[in-house]
């Protein structure tokens, strides 16, 4: 944080291009890296991309007090200079005094105390930008204690007289290792009862995540998921879970001895995750499921809905609440932490508004903060709305989380949440919609031009504004049947490539499996999110910038080429060609794709997916029941496609999407038969194609390829 911009005209006189000119050494001198402008469109510009600016200088006259403003706009607490001469006219009116703007004259003789009212500045600016914890945790570092405490590598010093260690203190820079120091560290309060300065970074995430209540978690939703769980649900308790849940879900019900009903969503022919109708949320629809539950007696003290949905689904949260008579309400929002920044998000997010009429009602949101904020890997963050016993569920936090928290991941949270503070977080995730909607237009432009076959996104035709696209009834780009009217969103920065091989819900006669493209793109550095049978998954996060976007777009062009003029697959996918060079030996990218596409159409893929999640596996115990027969060795290994009549011991969850498709202690029966057809597809695919076996959780691998799973005797 280094760089100051300077900006005037080159038609300056000489007297004043001097005075800058010095004024620019004497900051030099004090290691400042100075950046020129001549142009205020330009110095905007600057700004909006080079964030370690620290201050903005600039010669009155050549400019006005609305390119002041525009500049507030980019940031609004940057310390701003306009020198002017004596005989300039200031002409400022009464508002003008809430921009964070100083003046300074043209008179050599003042350059030293311009110099220092500038550097006090700089201070100022960061050391407000800067929330509560990390602000201390800084300080502390620069403080550079001797400490006789954990972690055994006392600031870095222990990686320093090994040789190896050496290379990796060198990598990851002193500062990470002289940041991570113990809870013994009075000053910085503590993670574990909430106090201090911890509590003031809970207090300032709250604040700005427009909750009552913000829990920092250092351990990832994962862990954030089983604290609210806990916390909401006794033991013998209803729970109603959302069956596109994230499998951390399915581990809390392993844990705690309660009893679930599901909500059931829908699946399009793409095998895209949809939504849950309204139906499923009706008081009808829920006692329904009690009455025919062999293991739920009493109504839910607990509900978990995934929002978003993996692939960028969004919910009218306040119908939700509305509707569910339940008084914990949990939004598993893992995916959508940047929802409150943007007015597109409103109605479509936990946090969103005050508790509906139920003022018994407690509303929980979860944030995977690393996802799609910058933070560190496994940065978590709980809100909360509502009235709860604090002891309680402190309790319930500690039960998951470390005694040794990472400070590095707490200090990210609340950095991550004062990046997003205010207008700087709508000028953020604006950008990232902004660039995600263009990147879907030059898709469907380039679509429209080619002669060929060519890519297409998973969206309406018409996406000219910034907003959350409605899944329509009467719409067929979706692909979901019987959608319900505003009710289910599409966030705009989730965005879904199709590749061809489905037409109107079916398979066509020409297809390109989607994981053939996600591996040609890996061998170019490009990692996608997820991908389906015939969709790739791109996240376009506040991180991705046009360079980015346009490398992206650049590859699969070239995937395009690569693909017509029918590449050998020992040029075109060396690694996979590597795996199985027998299999691979002379074949070319075309006859791949079609080898899998007609096992697609063999099996029927669409029709497959859909039965799969027509009806769920009979419930025969509870998941912490079926957890136990595992635990105490009462199960048995079988091939999975013997399964039939069978009860699982474990959870079986295809990658992607990673939702379980099976739950311990749920038996396979012929109604329920399609979920087992769906996952004997998957495993026969991955046997005749090499290279492009589905991840399936829960099962195991004997020597022959064949998938076994274990199931309760």
């Amino acid at each position: 944080m280094k760089d100051i911009l300077i900006s005037y005209k080159k038609s300056l006189n000489e007297q004043k291009i001097n005075f800058l000119h010095a004024l620019a050494e004497t900051l030099d001198r004090r290691r400042y890296n100075i950046i020129y402008s001549d142009d205020i469109d330009d110095s905007i510009a600057t700004l909006k991309h080079n964030a370690r600016i620290v201050t903005f200088i600039f010669d009155w006259e050549h400019f006005e007090l609305k390119d002041i403003e525009e500049i507030a706009e980019v940031n609004p607490d940057i310390p701003v200079f306009a020198i002017d001469s004596d005989y300039s006219e200031t002409d400022l009116e009464l508002s003008n005094f809430c921009l964070n703007l100083e003046f300074l004259q043209y008179d050599q003789h003042l350059i030293y105390e311009d110099t220092a009212r500038i550097e006090l500045a700089i201070r100022d600016y960061i050391n407000k930008i800067l929330p509560p914890f990390t602000k201390e945790l800084m300080r502390y570092v620069d403080e550079k204690k001797y400490t006789f405490c954990t972690p055994g590598h006392m600031g870095g010093t222990a990686f320093t007289l090994s040789p190896v260690g050496a290379i990796f203190h060198d990598f990851f820079g002193e500062n990470t290792f002289k940041a991570d120091i113990s809870i013994s560290v009075p000053e910085l309060g503590s993670l574990l009862d909430h106090s201090g300065l911890h509590k003031q970074a809970e207090e300032y995430i709250s604040d700005t995540f427009n909750s009552d209540y913000s829990y920092i978690v250092t351990n990832g939703t994962s862990t954030a998921n089983k604290m609210v769980g806990m916390y909401a649900a006794a033991a013998g308790d209803t729970v109603l879970i959302d069956r596109n849940c994230h499998k951390s879900l399915c581990h809390y019900m392993l844990m705690s001895n309660v009893n679930p009903i599901y909500l059931k969503p829908t699946r399009n022919a793409y095998g895209i995750l949809g939504g849950i109708p309204k139906s499923e949320f009706s008081k009808a629809s829920i006692e329904k499921k009690i009455a025919e539950s062999p293991i739920a007696t009493i109504w839910p003290s607990y509900v978990v809905i995934t929002n978003s949905t993996y692939d960028g689904l969004l919910y009218n949260t306040s119908f939700i609440k509305d509707t569910l008579a339940i008084k914990h309400i949990h939004f598993d929002s893992a995916w959508t932490p940047h929802a409150n920044l943007h007015p597109i998000y409103q109605g479509k997010y936990g946090m969103y508004d005050a508790i509906s009429h139920n003022k018994e009602q407690v509303i929980f949101e979860t944030h995977s903060t690393h996802k799609l904020l910058a933070a560190f890997s496994q940065a978590s963050m709980i809100h909360i709305k509502g009235e709860i016993d604090k002891d309680v569920m402190n309790e319930c936090y500690m039960m998951h989380t470390s005694t040794s928290p990472l400070y590095q991941i707490t200090a990210s949270c609340e950095i991550a949440a004062a990046m997003v503070k205010g207008k700087r977080g709508y000028n953020l995730v604006n950008s990232s919609v902004k660039r995600a909607i263009n990147f879907r237009k030059e898709i469907k432009k380039l679509r429209s031009e080619s002669l060929t076959w060519y890519y297409d996104v998973w969206q309406p035709e018409q996406i000219n504004a910034s907003e959350c696209w409605e899944l329509q009834n009467d719409a067929a780009w979706h692909g979901f049947k019987n959608q319900d009217n505003q009710h289910i969103y599409l966030d705009p920065i989730k965005v879904t490539l199709l590749t061809p091989g489905i037409k109107d819900n079916q398979l066509d006669d020409f297809g390109i499996p989607a994981s053939i493209v996600s591996m040609y793109l890996d061998k170019y550095g490009v990692i996608v999110e997820k991908t389906g049978p015939y969709s790739i998954l791109f996240l376009f996060s506040i991180g991705i910038n046009r360079p980015k976007s346009m490398k992206l777009l650049t590859i699969l062009n070239n995937f395009k080429r690569a693909f017509d003029s029918n590449q050998m697959i020992k040029d075109m996918l060396p690694d996979l060609y590597a795996q199985e060079p027998y299999f691979y030996d002379g074949m070319r990218v075309q006859e791949l794709a079609s080898k899998i596409h007609n096992l697609m159409k063999d099996y029927d893929l669409p029709k497959m997916m859909y039965n799969a999640f027509e009806y769920l596996p009979q419930v025969v115990m509870n998941p912490h029941t079926a957890f136990q027969h595992l635990i105490k060795g009462k199960t048995k290994l079988i091939r999975m496609r013997d399964m039939l009549g069978y009860t699982s011991a474990v959870m079986v969850l295809p990658y992607p999407p990673g939702v379980p498709l099976i739950m311990p202690g749920e038996k396979i029966t012929e109604q329920s038969r399609a979920v087992l057809d769906y996952l004997i597809m998957l495993e026969e695919i991955g046997l005749k194609i090499p290279g492009f076996a589905t991840d399936i959780h829960g099962v195991e691998q004997s020597i022959t390829g064949e998938l076994m799973i274990k199931v309760i005797m």
